[in-house]
Parts: C-alpha cells; structure tokens; sequence
C-alpha cells in the first residue's frame, strides 16, 4: 500500500492551532506516522485521565469533578443539616465520590482497545480536528458500555449508607408523579453519570495539553506529528 505524506509543500496537515506539520525542511508525514502518533495521544490522555481520578480524593478532593448531592436532595442539604442530618448527607456525598473513584480505573482495558482500534482514517480526522474532538470520539465509543462497568461499583459503595436507599425512595415517588426525571431518580444511576462525565472532563484537559504543547509531552511521535 502506498503511504501518503504530510508535508507543508503537498496538501499540508492543517492542526488544531493553524500551524502545520513538519514543513519542507522537517521530515514528512506519513498516514502510518499519523495514525501512531494520534494512538499515542489518546492513550496518553486518557490514561492520565484514569490515573487521575481512579484513586483516593480522585474525585472528592477535585473542585472540577466532585459529585455533589443529587436533585432535591441538594436542595434541602441545609435544611437536613438543621435538623441534625448534616453526618449522613456527608456519608452519602463521600460514598458516591468513592464509588466513581473505584469505578473509573474499570475504564483502563477499554480505553486501550479503543485507541488501538482506531483507524487510520479515524487518526486522520482527529488530528485535524480541534478542542475536545478526541475526548467526543472517546466517549461516543464508550460511554454506554462503562456506564454498565460503573454502576455495580457505584452501587456497592452507596448501598452501605441509608440515606441512599431513603432517597431513592423519595425520589422514585417524586419520578413518578413527573417531579423528577432521569438519572436524579436512582443515586447509584446519578453517581454514575456523573463519574463519567468526570472522566470524560479530565480526558478533555489532557487532549487540550497534548495539542496545545506536544513538545513537552517527551514524545518523539508526538513531536513529529503535533509539532507546528
């Protein structure tokens, strides 16, 4: 099969920032190049993502991904806490974080696989593409199938605290009269989506890092081929 090279005198591989890859006087480009270099970032990104947050405070110690109470929970926090319900809702906000914190590591073997599945056409487009379009790809290739990973781990973390099985009852009644919808009605379901949309935000930095400054990566494939 014959490669098709990149270069700032041919077609040139417009990047995200506007520049190019490697002009006249740099190596050309080629798909193969490409598509390694585009495998190696996402798996950079999104193990960075997984080493992150799949541990300790991972997601309780982090402003940006913390799980808050769900619904009219939240809402009536101070409320419970004058009443003296200020220790369970507290348990509660720290099981549901632990549990996405034990959760996230599950989506290691599958981001793998997914990154080494990709195409060259795939790379192609990503590397074109711009902001968070690696960490869209990811999530569209893998969102449903975590969601099943996850939500056994959440569950295991949050039915050792009462208050959640209290507010999944409350708000099963609130569901079914229209007062709530979706993920809101099930802690473990709510907890869920919010871990991975956690991941999914931290996969987004690090792709934002890797395309704004591939030279420090350390990477040569990542030089060669993000390197303006």
């Amino acid at each position: 099969m014959r490669r098709r090279e990149f270069t700032a005198g041919s077609c040139g591989l417009l990047l995200p920032w506007g520049s190019l890859v490697p002009g006249p006087a740099q190596a050309a480009i080629n798909e193969v190049d490409a598509a390694s270099g585009v495998r190696a970032a996402l798996e950079r990104g999104a193990l960075a993502a997984v080493s992150l947050l799949g541990r300790t405070d991972g997601f309780l110690g982090n402003p940006q991904v913390r799980i808050a109470l769900p619904g009219f929970l939240n809402d009536a926090a101070r409320l419970l806490r004058a009443a003296g319900q200020g220790r369970k809702l507290d348990d509660l906000v720290t099981a549901m974080n632990r549990g996405a914190e034990a959760a996230v590591p599950m989506a290691r073997t599958l981001f793998v696989s997914t990154v080494k599945a990709i195409s060259v056409e795939d790379a192609l487009q990503l590397v074109r593409g711009g902001g968070t379009s690696v960490t869209d790809f990811f999530a569209g290739k893998t969102r449903s199938p975590l969601a099943e990973k996850f939500l056994p781990i959440v569950t295991q973390a949050t039915d050792k605290v009462s208050l959640a099985h209290r507010y999944n009852a409350v708000a099963g009644r609130a569901a079914a009269l229209g007062l709530l919808k979706g993920p809101d009605a099930n802690v473990q379901q709510y907890v869920t989506g919010r871990a991975l949309d956690g991941l999914f935000l931290m996969i987004g930095e690090e792709e934002k890092k890797i395309r704004a400054d591939p030279v420090r990566s350390g990477s040569a494939i990542l030089r060669k081929v993000f390197g303006g």
